[in-house]
Parts: structure tokens; C-alpha cells; sequence
């Protein structure tokens, strides 16, 4: 599975992170996000499966029209709401779509985690547009990121299961995306202990 993933990264520059257009990432990352969000509240989880389906799909296109690429983590996490949301509105069972951002998490993170074993630094291959840190930042950095997406599916494991859907809905909206924002802010001190232009400043002297 490691050496599928790095040869993806490698073959398929229009799978890289970085667009020029800033207003596209927010679109692809958040708009179906936000449009499951209404549907629910306006119809109910099925139809707002149907449309984060539909609206996932518009949003990789427009980014194929835009950009002529398609960001990696995007592109998986639309396979994997295709196939837990195909499987919620055929079998007509919402847990399906509840255990979707499970399986996202858990799947970034074995990705990561086994990046790291086999000394293969899959987070730079990602981020290393955005951001700049030696070989060693991205491995802390690839760690900790590991560890967030391990908890997360944890929790959102004990959410869906114990508490209600409104509730559910609520924290896989608002409450992912408010802890990721806390989480990477948490790592600037990383970014900036470890980052390139402080390393060339180190050598020069």
C-alpha cells in the first residue's frame, strides 16, 4: 500500500496540493461539507448523503476545469464517501456514512504512520509546497499528525455511537474542523523551530 501511494505522489503531478487559486482549496475541502450540513437540517441524513455525494463530485471537477489537477487527499476522501455513502442510501443504513470519517482518519494515519516506519516521508510529499522544514521537522510533524488522526477516529467512533445524529452531524461539521484548527495551530512552534530558512541561517554560520 506504501509503495501504491509514493508511486501515485511521484507519477501524477496533477494530484499535488498546491493550487494557484487560493479560493479553490476552501471550495473542494469545505463545500460539500457545508452543503451536507444544510441538506440535513433541511431534509434529513439521506438526502444530505446524496447531495455531499453530488457536491463532492462537482467540486473535483470544477478543480479539473480550474487547475487541470486533482489535490490527493480530496480525491480520497471523495472515493471513500462515494462507497460509505453508496452503501447509507442503498442499504438504507446511516451507519455507514457515520463511520466514514472513521475510516478517512484511520486511513491518513496508517498511511503516515507506516511512511515513517519504512523512512518514507509521505506528509512532505503533501505539505512540502506550503510548508518548509528540514527532513526531521517533517517526521515530528508526520508523527503528530498520525497520532491527531488516530484520536479523531476514536472520537468520532464514540460520538456516533453514543450520542444522537443532530449531535453526530454537529460535531462532524463544526467539531473536527474547530480541533484540526487548534491542532495545527498547536504546531507552529514546530513549523518555525525547524524550518528551512532557519536551517540555512545555521549552516551560513
Amino acid at each position: 500500500m506504501l509503495d501504491v501511494f509514493e508511486s501515485i505522489l511521484h507519477k501524477y503531478p496533477m494530484l499535488e496540493t498546491k493550487t494557484s487559486h487560493r479560493w479553490l482549496a476552501p471550495l473542494i475541502e469545505y463545500g460539500p461539507l457545508a452543503i451536507f450540513f444544510v441538506s440535513y437540517y433541511s431534509a434529513g441524513l439521506f438526502f444530505a448523503t446524496a447531495a455531499i455525494i453530488i457536491a463532492t463530485i462537482i467540486a473535483l471537477l470544477v478543480s479539473i476545469v480550474v487547475e487541470r489537477r486533482i489535490p490527493m487527499m480530496p480525491l480520497i476522501t471523495a472515493g471513500i464517501i462515494g462507497v460509505f455513502g453508496g452503501l447509507t442510501l442503498w442499504l438504507n443504513d446511516e451507519t455507514f456514512i457515520k463511520m466514514k470519517p472513521t475510516i478517512i482518519q484511520l486511513i491518513f494515519g496508517l498511511v503516515l504512520i507506516g511512511g515513517l516506519l519504512f523512512n518514507r516521508l509521505f506528509f512532505k510529499s503533501l505539505m512540502g509546497s506550503v510548508w518548509k522544514m528540514t527532513d526531521k521537522g517533517w517526521r515530528i510533524m508526520t508523527l503528530r499528525f498520525s497520532m491527531f488522526f488516530f484520536l479523531s477516529a476514536a472520537l468520532n467512533e464514540i460520538i456516533w455511537r453514543t450520542q444522537s445524529t443532530d449531535f453526530w452531524v454537529n460535531f462532524k461539521v463544526f467539531g473536527l474542523m474547530g480541533l484540526t484548527l487548534v491542532f495545527v495551530l498547536a504546531q507552529l512552534p514546530l513549523l518555525q523551530r525547524f524550518s528551512v530558512q532557519d536551517e540555512d541561517k545555521g549552516a551560513a554560520n
